[in-house]
């Protein structure tokens, strides 16, 4: 299966990869998944690590270099945004306004991907999968 990680599981690997279910370490260890991290999910963690709450503090402790040293040791395609994917239409709209969600949705349609999510919102999108659909 080829998997693109949606940011939200990717701040997820990086905080607690020990913690992260077995059905999805399973999933990720498994020699027939190709994985894939799109610079879209690297500009959305770089604009929360940039960001502050109200408090001060950032609304993400990875630093896009963080993110960048930690996924360079791993089994991992890095996926550019073209301007293709800019271009593109998403075939099966989603019914919220993130744009972040729709353009991994974009890359993932036109890079015959899977969006590997635990995103609420993006359940049933039918890019879209939880490891737990796979188990």
């Amino acid at each position: 299966m080829r998997v693109l990680l949606d940011t939200s599981f990717l701040f997820d690997f990086m905080d607690r990869p020990s913690k992260l279910p077995d059905v999805e370490r399973k999933l990720l260890a498994s020699p027939g998944t190709e994985i894939h991290v799109s610079a879209v999910s690297l500009w959305e963690m770089r604009l929360k690590h940039h960001a502050r709450h109200a408090s001060g503090v950032p609304k993400s402790r990875f630093s896009p270099e963080d993110v960048l040293r930690v996924l360079e040791g791993q089994k991992i395609t890095f996926l550019p945004m073209t301007m293709a994917h800019a271009a593109s239409p998403l075939e099966k709209p989603i019914n919220h306004k993130d744009p972040f969600d729709e353009m991994l949705l974009v890359q993932a349609q036109q890079e015959g991907l899977r969006l590997l999510t635990r995103d609420r919102l993006l359940a049933g999108h039918p890019i879209a999968v939880t490891a737990r659909e796979l188990d």
